[in-house]
């Protein structure tokens, strides 16, 4: 298995492909695994690579608190080690807050910058979300814990099209034994508890594609609108119809979307 010491923690990857590299940095409750689907598509024209966080997936737990920060001085010393010089860099969620403080650190490393479902800000709502995630995710119990996170993650009409699917995936969480996952998962969103970067974002000069979602209720698309305003050269799409997990809701939308970017975003397209 592709694991690589990273600050005495051994952090977990896979890449697909060839060509410029595509990283991928998950959504908190997100691995590797979460991007299965997805792997054809992105890796047809980039070095497509999937990484999990600390406290994520197969890498390490970290044994103290800490903020998003730890993550962006890892990821630097993990391109380093693959030999990546300039990279493309996107992001989901919590995965997009770390792709943005990366960028504001490190954008020379960067060609474009995609975010997705994301904010640079955690308001008071997010801050009050995070303490009930929190709360049932102290209690290790899978169904209580599903139950208070899911309702947030998808769209109203996904949910009901697919409550016998999500009902199935509720059993099979409550039957695992995670409580090392619970404790990651609650240091994870205590990390992004104090993210206020808004008026940083003017910083970031590189390519940016921001996607947002109609119906998100954890990241409404008005804070993806904010950092749009703020990053000069960004696009903005919305993807109608989808909440918080574009990707999973709208995977065909959500991969075009990505793909198309990619393959125009150094390109003139001159109307005349």
């Amino acid at each position: 298995m592709p694991f690589i010491e990273i600050k005495g923690k051994k952090m977990y990857y896979e890449t697909y492909g060839e060509g410029e590299p595509l990283v991928i940095l998950n959504g908190i409750m997100m691995s590797t695994a979460s991007w299965n689907g997805f792997i054809e598509i992105f890796s047809s024209r980039h070095k497509m690579v999937l990484i999990d966080l600390i406290d994520q997936g197969r890498s390490d737990k970290a044994e103290d608190p800490y903020n998003q920060d730890m993550h962006v001085e890892m990821l630097k010393e993990l391109f380093h080690k693959l030999g990546f010089e300039k990279l493309h860099l996107l992001g989901i969620s919590y995965g997009g807050e770390v792709a943005m403080l990366f960028a504001l650190k490190h954008q020379h490393m960067l060609h474009t910058l995609i975010l997705a479902d994301t904010t640079a800000y955690t308001n008071k709502l997010m801050n009050d979300i995070e303490e009930l995630w929190d709360y049932t995710a102290s209690l290790n119990d899978g169904v209580i814990y599903f139950k208070s996170t899911m309702p947030y993650i998808y769209s109203t009409v996904f949910y009901e099209q697919n409550i016998e699917w999500l009902k199935e995936r509720e059993k099979n969480f409550a039957k695992q034994d995670i409580k090392e996952w619970y404790a990651g998962f609650r240091r994870a969103i205590k990390s992004a508890s104090k993210l206020n970067i808004i008026e940083e974002l003017y910083n970031i000069e590189i390519p940016t594609l921001i996607i947002g979602s109609e119906y998100d209720i954890m990241t409404p698309v008005r804070y993806q609108e904010e950092i749009h305003k703020r990053i000069k050269d960004s696009r903005f799409v919305v993807i109608k119809g989808a909440g918080h997990a574009s990707m999973y809701e709208k995977p065909y939308e959500f991969a075009a979307i990505v793909v198309g970017y990619l393959s125009v975003y150094d390109k003139t397209i001159a109307i005349v």
